[in-house]
């Protein structure tokens, strides 16, 4: 992707401060963008080497990870990426209506030019991405579609809810998606934009239009890769 691209800093994230965070970034985004499989055992040491930092870094990350519901981290099985189930699945999409319906409402008829003008930068960006065959691209700028619609609320409380609750969308598009389906249905971010131009109710429909429409997308269960397999062949 273009550094120019006007989405790649539309939503400007500081930089990891210390290696805890880097390493916590990183395995955030490569749950999110499908990197890691689900239920992929996240051992210390195969990180440790991944991320050249000592395992006790590694520990700090995977439980703040934990914490916020990220990853699994079990006393006896270790950490590892959640597999979520098709009934989690009415819970996640259930919870997401609940608070990006009411985004949508709260956002309806007060977005300035500016804010529509980076939701349309960052939809675009997705098209670009979906075109090029980039689909950790694409689903990357898919969440920070969502995710600039929750800060644009400027509600904190929506933006850590809907933070948690991407990377476990993400692991049941993985599962249950069909190959070749995209991450978001372009067409309906372009049409929530425009909803977002009008009356509350129509912004809220939408939204909810949108996320049922991923919901219904989820059928059976295929294989993802496993992105710490090189590491693991290598290790005696």
């Amino acid at each position: 992707m273009n550094p120019d691209d006007p989405a790649r800093t539309a939503h400007p994230v500081a930089p990891p401060t210390t290696a805890t965070e880097r390493v916590c970034d990183t395995l955030y985004t490569d749950i999110l963008e499908r990197r890691l499989a689900p239920g992929t055992r996240l051992r210390e040491e195969e990180l440790a080497a991944r991320f050249a930092v000592s395992r006790t870094v590694v520990r700090q990350a995977l439980h703040r990870l934990a914490q916020d519901q990220v990853i699994e981290l079990n006393h006896n099985r270790g950490a590892q990426v959640p597999a979520p189930t098709r009934a989690d699945a009415a819970h996640v999409f259930d919870a997401r209506r609940v608070v990006e319906c009411e985004i949508a409402r709260r956002l309806a008829g007060r977005l300035s030019p500016a804010q529509l003008a980076q939701l349309q930068a960052l939809v675009e960006a997705e098209a670009r991405a979906d075109a090029l065959g980039d689909r950790s691209a694409a689903i990357r700028l898919s969440g920070e579609f969502h995710r600039a619609l929750a800060q644009m609320a400027g509600n904190p409380v929506f933006v850590r809810v809907l933070e948690g609750l991407l990377p476990t969308t993400s692991l049941l598009m993985a599962l249950y998606q069909p190959e070749g389906t995209p991450a978001c249905v372009l067409h309906r971010h372009v049409e929530l934009i425009g909803a977002l131009g009008r009356q509350g109710t129509a912004a809220a429909t939408e939204m909810r239009r949108h996320l049922q429409e991923i919901e219904r997308s989820l059928n059976p269960v295929r294989p993802v890769r496993d992105v710490f397999k090189p590491y693991r062949d290598t290790m005696p």
